[in-house]
């Protein structure tokens, strides 16, 4: 027997997302920027010309060069919408990830939890990540220990976060988060801040033929792409608009995914945030209604 989930929050998730991915086409294409569809939602694109039909969140990409130049028009952002930046809880002295996020405000996770309180608020909505694409060494040693210490990093910074599931790990890697948390705790996040942004940013203009997802968590941290999958661009309809994808789409779904064209089993075509979301329109809520 298949899960049952809630039919209506998923429409209402997926239009809230569609609604933030057009509001980020709407600056780029004003202001000769490039962002794209990533993840998941570029999947979604490729093989379903739309969401994924169980999928209720979206991501983008933009190289570094395109993500700072959007920074500058977060203004011109509509209401309802706000650019989240990673360091922007509690004056940058708690951690969630690496990630910016366009939050759409008109909606809310149901359970106002003890995290949210931790997070001030700001992740109780529906998003959509920036996953920023950054130079990344030819020499295979320089790359090894560049997205070594990205994780170190990470690692360093896990205390800031609300709390650590152990049960997420392996026997070995429960070690090394435990250690890196003990370490982390004599480091002010803002200045792992400072050294993420900094080491992500090392490589960038320099003629590397790669990029990689410098703020992805760790453990996809070895996705990489060619410079010029992602730096030139193409489009695919999704859901009747047409959006920026790379030029080069297939052989990034293939980093991401393999063989990305086959459906995965029935009983894990399941979304996994919408059941939790309300999105508001004219001042209404999602109905409650299972499939």
């Amino acid at each position: 027997m298949l899960p049952l989930y809630n039919t209506v929050r998923l429409k209402e998730a997926q239009d809230a997302s569609l609604e933030i991915l057009l509001e980020v086409d709407r600056i780029c294409r004003k202001h000769g920027l490039t962002y794209l569809l990533d993840s998941g939602t570029l999947l979604g694109a490729v093989r379903h010309k739309g969401f994924i039909p169980w999928d209720d969140d979206a991501d983008i990409a933009m190289t570094r060069e395109n993500f700072e130049a959007f920074k500058k028009y977060k203004n011109e952002l509509r209401d309802g919408f706000s650019l989240l930046m990673p360091d922007e809880f509690a004056e940058g002295t708690r951690f969630y990830d690496f990630t910016p996020r366009i939050i759409y405000r008109d909606s809310r996770r149901r359970a106002y939890t003890d995290e949210q309180e931790y997070y001030e608020g700001k992740l109780n909505h529906l998003w959509v990540d920036i996953f920023i694409l950054d130079g990344i060494p030819d020499c295979k040693m320089s790359d090894s220990i560049t997205r070594f210490r990205q994780k170190v990093i990470y690692g360093l910074s896990m205390p800031k976060r609300f709390g650590i599931d152990p049960e997420k790990y392996s026997k070995s890697d429960r070690f090394r988060v435990k250690v890196l948390c003990a370490m982390g705790k004599s480091f002010k996040m803002q200045k792992l801040f400072k050294a993420q942004e900094k080491l992500s940013i090392k490589y960038n203009g320099k003629k590397h033929k790669r990029l990689y997802y410098s703020n992805y968590q760790p453990d996809y941290l070895h996705c990489t792409v060619m410079r010029s999958w992602s730096e030139n661009h193409t489009e695919l309809p999704f859901e009747d608009h047409m959006l920026m994808v790379p030029e080069n789409y297939d052989e990034v779904l293939k980093v991401i995914y393999g063989d990305y064209m086959q459906l995965p089993p029935e009983e894990k075509r399941y979304p996994s945030h919408s059941d939790d979301i309300e999105v508001f329109k004219d001042g209404k809520p999602a109905e409650p209604i299972l499939r």
